[in-house]
C-alpha cells in the first residue's frame, strides 16, 4: 500500500479562509502544509525545469500571501491556489522560451500508486512505464498538458479546473477529450520507437 497523499480538499475550507481573511499566519501555515508539494510538482511537470518550477510555486505563495486577506467567504482554496499558479506559468512564458525538452521525474505517479512486486523485472518495467509517460507529458501542447495535470494527476473537478483555466465546462471536456487522445497517440508512438531501437540493438544492427 503507498503511502497517503494529504487531501486539501478535505480541509475546513470555510473556517480556513476566515483565518486569512483575519491574517493569521497559521491558517497560511497551513494552506502552504496541505498543497505546497502538490503545487511545485504541478509546475514541475507544467515546465519541465526545477529551476522554473521553483521560482514560480514562490511567486504562487507570495500572491496567496498578498490577496488572502480579500479572499471571496466561499473561496475554495485548492482551486483558488492552483489557478494562481497557473496564472504565474503563463505570465511567466510571455517572457521566457520554457526548454521543454530536459526529462523531469514524475514523482506523483509513483508515490500515489501502490508499490508494485519487488523482483527486479516488475521494478524495471514500472520506472519505464514512468519515463515513458513522462516523456509523453512533455512533448504536448502546454493546453493539454495543463488540463492532464489538474484533472488526471491533481484530481481537481472538471468544473473547478474549467474555472481555473478559465473555459467553460463543455470547452474544458472538449479539451481534456483531445488531451488524452494526444497523450495516448504519443505513448504510441514512443512506444514503438522503444521497441524499434530494442530489436536495432538485438540485432547489432546500426539502421
Amino acid at each position: 500500500m503507498g503511502p497517503e497523499r494529504p487531501d486539501p480538499i478535505a480541509l475546513d475550507d470555510r473556517a480556513l479562509v476566515e483565518r486569512l481573511r483575519r491574517g493569521d499566519a497559521r491558517a497560511f501555515d497551513e494552506v502552504y502544509g496541505a498543497l505546497g508539494g502538490r503545487i511545485h510538482g504541478f509546475l514541475l511537470r507544467l515546465s519541465g525545469r526545477h529551476d522554473t518550477a521553483e521560482g514560480l510555486a514562490q511567486e504562487t505563495w507570495l500572491r496567496f500571501a498578498r490577496s488572502a486577506t480579500t479572499l471571496d467567504e466561499d473561496t475554495r482554496l485548492a482551486p483558488w491556489v492552483f489557478t494562481i499558479a497557473r496564472n504565474a506559468f503563463v505570465s511567466h512564458r510571455r517572457w521566457a522560451m520554457l526548454d521543454l525538452s530536459r526529462v523531469v521525474t514524475l514523482g506523483a505517479f509513483a508515490e500515489s500508486a501502490p508499490l508494485p512486486a519487488q523482483d527486479p523485472e516488475s521494478v524495471h518495467e514500472r520506472a519505464r512505464a514512468i519515463a515513458l509517460l513522462e516523456r509523453a507529458l512533455q512533448a504536448l501542447p502546454v493546453a493539454s498538458r495543463e488540463v492532464l495535470l489538474l484533472v488526471g494527476v491533481e484530481g481537481l473537478d472538471q468544473e473547478e479546473v474549467a474555472r481555473i483555466l478559465g473555459v467553460g465546462y463543455d470547452a474544458l471536456r472538449q479539451r481534456l477529450k483531445r488531451a488524452r487522445d494526444q497523450l495516448a497517440a504519443e505513448m504510441e508512438k514512443l512506444e514503438k520507437q522503444t521497441k524499434t531501437a530494442g530489436r536495432r540493438v538485438a540485432s547489432g544492427g546500426t539502421a
